[in-house]
């Protein structure tokens, strides 16, 4: 952490179904995998060190060098909003929170215990993916719905990619040389997930996801915002359940669906709008144009915009959509310099011109550093 300089990276897949794989890719050395089967996350951690430790592919020559680990944990509920070391109670609270991310939670505790099982009394450090959301007033994350249901159970809106927003706004305020006080930050997290935060001095004011990930924009396979009579509509009609519905809206929705099932890949869309079908260019149309809403409402919550930042698989890498997003910000002053744009793909870079009365950045997100920061701090 000294040069926040990465020394190796990894990847374990299929956890407990056949053809379980780790990927080991130390920094200058050969990519090292392991097939083997992998009945659960204990095994899975205990290969990781094992990675870690090898003589040969290791970076490491024992876990006496590694001071802490740091977790990316879903939802902590309204209970946490900084990230903090993992106790008894903490891990109370990501069961708590199941019903709320019942996808994510659950593993991330197995994650944690994994952990703790391989290298006991290590410090362990929760990174909550909703705290960045936390610093929201009342009048953005309230649902206009009976107010007993968000005090017996907690619906409110809670926004998500809170690792990646928060380390994103903060990244801009450095690079757009922006007063780290009072900056007003616009981050377009635009990847197969996708969300927008409004930030100021890197605080969140709102950001478009709510109590799960499926509110706000149109997504890889996430509809977004849609009246919610549509699933009463849809169930009557189709004779689905309500659990039904939701699985159709998270997993066969947005561009998806959309495209007519074309891809939830936004390149093979935008290749396929380029041979001329035409509603794979309607989709990535309606795509932009919610962007493009949602920034002109943020804009308006925080009463104006120092600079607006793309991030993520699609908004780092697709230059072919941030002109489809800034010919809607011409209100704003806002003037997109297309060969800065085509040329900042997965690297840093100012995209609007000089002349533009709003900064136009490109960050590459990096949670793993985010992660890395927070539990030095908590560790040190």
């Amino acid at each position: 952490m000294d040069d926040e300089s990465v020394i190796a990276k990894g990847l374990v897949e299929r956890i407990g179904i056949e053809g379980s794989v780790l990927t080991h890719k130390p920094t200058g050395k050969d990519k090292y995998v392991v097939e083997t089967p992998m009945k659960d996350h204990n095994i899975a951690v205990k290969l990781v060190l094992d990675a870690l430790q090898d003589a040969e592919h290791g970076v490491i020559k024992s876990t006496d060098e590694i001071a802490a680990v740091g977790h990316r944990v879903l939802h902590a509920g309204e209970k946490y909003i900084e990230s903090c070391l993992v106790t008894e109670d903490v891990k109370k609270v990501v069961r708590e929170c199941f019903d709320l991310g019942p996808l994510h939670n659950p593993a991330n505790l197995i994650g944690i215990e994994a952990v703790e099982a391989a290298m006991p009394g290590k410090p362990n450090v929760a990174v909550w993916d909703t705290a960045f959301g936390g610093t929201m007033e009342p009048k953005a994350y309230l649902y206009a719905i009976p107010r007993e249901y968000y005090e017996k159970y907690g619906v409110r809106r809670y926004g998500f990619h809170g690792t990646s927003h928060s380390f994103v706004s903060k990244e801009t305020i450095k690079f757009a040389n922006l007063d780290p006080k009072t900056a007003k930050v616009i981050v377009c997290h635009l990847g197969n997930g996708a969300s927008i935060s409004a930030s100021v001095g890197g605080k969140c004011v709102d950001t478009s996801m709510g109590l799960t990930p499926l509110e706000g924009l149109i997504m890889g396979t996430r509809s977004g915002d849609l009246d919610p009579a549509i699933l009463e509509f849809l169930c009557n009609h189709e004779n689905l359940t309500i659990s039904e519905m939701l699985n159709i809206l998270n997993k066969k929705s947005g561009v998806l669906g959309m495209s007519g099932g074309i891809s939830s890949d936004f390149r093979d869309l935008n290749a396929a709008a380029n041979d001329g079908n035409e509603i794979a260019k309607v989709t990535l149309e309606a795509y932009a144009y919610r962007v493009a809403k949602y920034i002109g409402a943020y804009t308006a919550a925080m009463n104006g915009v120092d600079a607006i930042t793309f991030t993520a698989g699609v908004g780092e890498n697709a230059a072919w959509l941030r002109p489809m997003v800034a010919k809607y910000l011409g209100y704003l002053g806002v003037e997109l310099d297309e060969a800065a744009s085509e040329k900042a793909c997965g690297v840093e870079g100012i995209i609007s011109t000089p002349e533009s009365k709003v900064k136009l950045c490109v960050i590459p997100t990096n949670e793993e550093l985010a992660i890395a920061r927070e539990t030095l701090a908590l560790v040190k």
